[in-house]
């Protein structure tokens, strides 16, 4: 068959393949108030700024003639789709965030979203972690998203509990050193 016939994947065919872990089926999309702001601003950015950039670079690039070979009409027409994939991906999640502020829980020992958490494993190794929505989360900075099997484990315990995690090379237990969170407006 002549290959004029086929069509060929540019790799642009999966869309709103999410960066992010996926949310469990029926979960919420929890996500703390900068959080939200970030993703907000991006999708602002993008929305705003960079498209209409984009667009003026590709209808320029269209005047010229031939579109076929014409570079800044491809490159503009891909980074276009890159574009409106990323503001769907952000403008779904926005639209299904469930905004937390972990701050009305300062002062308590328990875990729950939006704290951090010191624990010491069975070997003894000592971690901090902090447990954000799956859409804020940045590892290098030891942060967990809240459906990560760690952060899974240490929901709802309190400091001084020991809990189990499942791990593919068998149970782990996790003592729970400290809690903290961070104090903002609402929980002053």
């Amino acid at each position: 068959m002549n290959k004029a016939f086929t069509k060929e994947s540019d790799g642009d065919e999966e869309d709103d393949v999410p960066a992010t872990q996926p949310i469990p089926a029926g979960g919420k999309n929890y996500i703390t108030t900068s959080g939200y702001a970030r993703l907000r601003a991006e999708l602002l950015q993008l929305m705003d700024e960079e498209r209409p950039k984009v667009v003026e670079v590709v209808h320029w690039a269209a005047l010229n003639g031939d579109r076929s070979e014409n570079g800044d009409y491809l490159y503009g027409k891909k980074r276009l789709r890159e574009i409106d994939r990323r503001i769907r991906f952000l403008t779904k999640r926005l639209e299904i965030a469930q905004v937390v502020d972990p701050g009305v829980h300062a002062g308590s020992d328990q875990v729950f979203f939006g704290a951090t958490v010191t624990y010491a494993d069975d070997l003894g190794e000592q971690r901090t972690v902090t447990i954000l929505g799956v859409d804020e989360v940045d590892t290098s900075q030891q942060q967990v998203s809240w459906v990560s099997p760690v952060a899974r484990a240490l929901l709802k315990a309190r400091e001084g509990d020991e809990v189990a995690l499942q791990t593919p090379a068998g149970q782990r237990m996790l003592e729970v050193l400290s809690v903290s969170y961070p104090t903002t407006k609402s929980s002053k």
